[in-house]
């Protein structure tokens, strides 16, 4: 009977920065230049570009039917394009897509399994999918099925697992060759808050020695895991990012709530510096409650709780809704939809 592989250490490399140095053709892995899709008379994906760099982690983001899935599949030679170029670290992946695939890790959104297979014969199949050389299986599997952790798992069938102990089987079988891009789709999708926040760390901790490429509809994973967001509406990219600096630029969607009891309090409030509109809100055992729309660069907190202190009104809520990915999402997509 076989053994349990013994797990080796997997070595650490640095995560990539938030603001990569200048880019060369050598350290860009993916490149989309003017891609377009249609599926009859309509396009999926519309003249899009953009470009990934090698070891960073980038979101990629839009509402149902912005053709994500479709660039994914084109990405990963599922699909051709009908017009545009798509370049695997430097490689044309109509030229050359068997090359191509070999350097792609790919995780689709409805994780295909054998599930009357155990884990450990179903990766042995995979690798025999990838005609891995016998000399690398051992290794490879070692290093592969530490970096998931399914060495409790590795000699269960599929089919008897948890929805998250199948969703690492899926990552599994794509970094298996050890690809240098890991391109995934939804992989989270139908997991319980914990087994996301469990995928979500081995998401991070894939991405520090491999170009990762994440697609999905909870932005808590991009804020938790990405440093960059690529942003798509009706095929068209929309946005182009660092996570920071979308958030920075939410900052002008940011609102404060007050509770207060008191004397002529929209009065106080309307003198204060920052403040752009006020909105009355239902009050609450004779609380009164405002929104207050905020200036970019001011916060009016400080005032406020002045002038409460000034007016002896009795503040029972004050804070600020800080700027999410959420809010940024729906108003990038949205301007997108109109277009």
């Amino acid at each position: 009977m076989d053994t349990p592989p013994n797990m080796t250490e997997v070595e650490n490399t640095p995560v990539a920065t938030t603001e990569p140095e200048a880019t060369t053709d050598a350290n860009i892995t993916l490149q989309v230049k003017g891609v377009t899709k249609r599926f009859g008379p309509r396009a999926a994906v519309d003249n899009l570009s953009f470009e990934v760099r090698m070891g960073e982690v980038v979101g990629f983001l839009g509402p149902n039917g912005a053709g994500k899935t479709t660039t994914m599949r084109m990405l990963t030679s599922f699909y051709t394009p009908d017009s545009g170029t798509l370049l695997v670290n430097g490689v044309d992946t109509q030229e050359s897509d068997i090359e191509t695939r070999r350097s792609i890790g790919y995780l689709p959104e409805n994780n295909p399994l054998y599930g009357d297979l155990l884990v450990k014969e179903y990766l042995s199949f995979v690798a025999d999918l990838r005609r891995m050389p016998k000399s690398e299986r051992r290794e490879n599997t070692e290093r592969t099925v530490q970096e998931t952790g399914l060495e409790e798992v590795f000699y269960r069938p599929i089919n008897q697992l948890s929805k998250g102990y199948k969703q690492r089987v899926g990552l599994a079988q794509a970094i298996l060759h050890h690809p240098s891009i890991l391109i995934m789709d939804e992989p989270t999708e139908g997991l319980d808050p914990n087994q996301r926040m469990t995928i979500r760390d081995l998401i991070s901790s894939l991405g520090k020695e491999r170009t990762v490429m994440l697609s999905t509809h909870v932005m808590q994973e991009v804020e938790a895991s990405c440093e960059r967001v690529l942003m798509i509406a009706r095929g068209r990219l929309v946005a182009d990012s660092l996570v920071t600096d979308l958030l920075k630029d939410g900052q002008g969607l940011r609102t404060v709530h007050v509770e207060v009891e008191g004397d002529e309090v929209e009065s106080g409030l309307k003198g204060i510096n920052g403040i752009d509109g006020i909105t009355r809100e239902d009050p609450v055992d004779g609380r009164k409650r405002y929104t207050l729309s905020v200036a970019q660069d001011v916060d009016p907190r400080p005032e406020i709780f002045q002038v409460a202190k000034s007016r002896n009104w009795v503040l029972w809520e004050l804070h600020e809704d800080a700027a999410n990915l959420e809010d940024v999402f729906h108003r990038l997509t949205a301007e997108g939809q109109n277009e």
